[in-house]
């Protein structure tokens, strides 16, 4: 039997990004393969966003290469989720009912999808509410829905529970460990370590914009090798 088509692992190879005369990103290589979340952490400016929208297709790097897998549909088998949600004047129900319908698929089809999504995250009983009415955690929720109904192999989360309360914190973290034990490869960022430890398959490590670090997560958090991860896991401030 012939394998399925995959975009993993994702292959990053000396990858740079300037923007203007500024360098954010020197050198960076690393793989993703499939398996538990990927967790990006570092300090404020290490540049963990604009590593996360480069690998999702949002910026251009100066120089390297991204490559995914064996597939050449990428874009159209990932998504990203950022820390302050986009969503449209519509109803709950119809902002995740949206990317389906761009996605061609059938009106029956985007109906299951969108109330099993909505499902997922909770939010059923809220379907008919306005996006734009519900808490921050409930968008933050409603954005997860959105994204996980268009069955992304690959799903980008930039810090996603930036602005959120503990409560809303834990219903969020909850999502996306029920998204990565149905095998969908989460790539996340984050500042919270206590979060990172909760959810990270493997950890990268990012500071001044170049990869220090890629290991396991329990390897990581208990054996860090470079003095600056060490620094940065004690709460210390790194120089730049």
């Amino acid at each position: 039997m012939r394998a399925p088509v995959t975009i993993l692992p994702l292959r990053v190879d000396g990858l740079d990004f300037s923007a203007g005369a500024t360098r954010i990103l020197t050198d960076v290589t690393l793989s993703v393969a499939a398996g538990p979340p990927t967790v990006i952490i570092g300090p404020n400016g290490a540049g963990k966003s604009v590593l996360l929208r480069l690998l999702h297709g949002l910026l251009a790097p100066t120089d390297g290469r991204i490559r995914w897998g064996d597939s050449a549909e990428a874009t159209q088998r990932q998504a990203m989720v950022f820390q302050r949600p986009v969503l449209l004047r519509r109803s709950a129900l119809a902002n995740v009912l949206y990317p389906l319908r761009l996605a061609g698929l059938s009106a029956a089809e985007r109906r299951r999808r969108a109330e099993n999504a909505l499902a997922l995250v909770g939010l059923s009983a809220l379907a008919d509410r306005p996006a734009r009415q519900l808490s921050g955690g409930e968008q933050q929720r409603l954005a997860l829905a959105r994204a996980a109904a268009t069955r992304p192999e690959v799903l980008f989360l930039d810090e996603p529970c930036a602005s959120l309360d503990p409560g809303a914190t834990r219903a969020v973290e909850e999502i996306v460990a029920r998204l990565a034990a149905a095998g969908t490869k989460i790539i996340m960022t984050t500042h919270d370590l206590g979060q990172a430890r909760r959810l990270a398959g493997d950890v990268v490590f990012l500071h001044a914009g170049r990869v220090l670090e890629h290991a396991p997560a329990e390897c990581f958090f208990a054996h860090p090798e470079t003095e600056q991860a060490a620094v940065f896991l004690r709460g210390d401030l790194l120089p730049h």
